[in-house]
């Protein structure tokens, strides 16, 4: 049974991050590689993948695109040349060290009982979210709540950035019928797997607000969240033709 394995890291002026995150990936037990997709960042990131290339010359892999073109395309054109190249199960992942690595292979591990989707969850026992204000660990929770109202779909937390997908997965969905950009694109792919009957599961995770960088949460990302999520339960959703 073939078990390769492909994490998606969508980067933009991520310098301080990058080299210690490629690292730390390639380390792990299981031969996790890695596609960077860059979004044009102006500090020099692409710059930092491409040397790194040379110590990880058939694990390590660069998309550069031309300025911020949103996260969801950038997980979306991932998503096609993962599975171009033919990986088994797909990793979404920030690159700031919020998500834990060495947690990759818990996702992993229960991708493979079963599961087509695989969420890294702050909200399945409790509340593991570190060195947030409250003010954004309240909207992030009650964020994942209204989605769950709203959707009816029974997932903790619908706003998760690391996700392990099976190629099954990603094969059934229709990529190209995703609409959000932002962060509900998270929501909107979830929710679009587990309407088409995916069989989608939590793992508990601790989350830690990034050390270094600049974060990319703003405003008009969760307006698109917050009002995309309305118009879901309202959505024809059909698999890839």
């Amino acid at each position: 049974m073939k078990d390769s394995k492909l994490v998606i890291i969508p980067t933009y002026n991520e310098k301080e991050n990058i080299e210690k995150m490629i690292h730390k990936v390639r380390s792990l037990e299981g031969n996790f590689h890695i596609l960077v997709v860059d979004d044009g960042s102006p500090d020099g990131t692409a710059m930092i993948v491409k040397g790194l290339q040379e110590k990880y010359p058939d694990s390590l892999h660069i998309i550069e695109r031309s300025g911020k073109l949103g996260l969801g395309t950038a997980y979306i054109a991932g998503f096609k040349w993962a599975l171009e190249q033919g990986y088994d199960y797909i990793f979404e992942m920030d690159c700031d060290f919020s998500h834990n690595p060495d947690d990759l292979v818990r996702l992993h591990q229960m991708a493979t009982q079963g599961y087509d989707v695989v969420v890294g969850s702050r909200y399945v026992k409790g509340v593991n979210v570190v060195n947030w204000p409250m003010s954004r660990l309240l909207m992030s929770y009650f964020a994942s709540v209204y989605v769950r109202f709203v959707t009816r779909m029974p997932v903790r937390d619908a706003t998760a950035g690391f996700v392990c997908y099976s190629r099954k997965a990603l094969e059934t969905l229709d990529l190209d019928a995703v609409k959000m950009k932002g962060y509900g694109f998270q929501i909107e792919m979830k929710y679009s797997a587990w309407r088409l009957g995916l069989k989608v599961g939590e793992v508990s995770i601790i989350f830690t607000e990034r050390q270094e960088g600049a974060s990319k949460m703003s405003g008009g990302i969760f307006g698109e969240a917050f009002f995309g999520v309305l118009k879901l339960p309202f959505r024809r959703i059909s698999a890839r033709k």
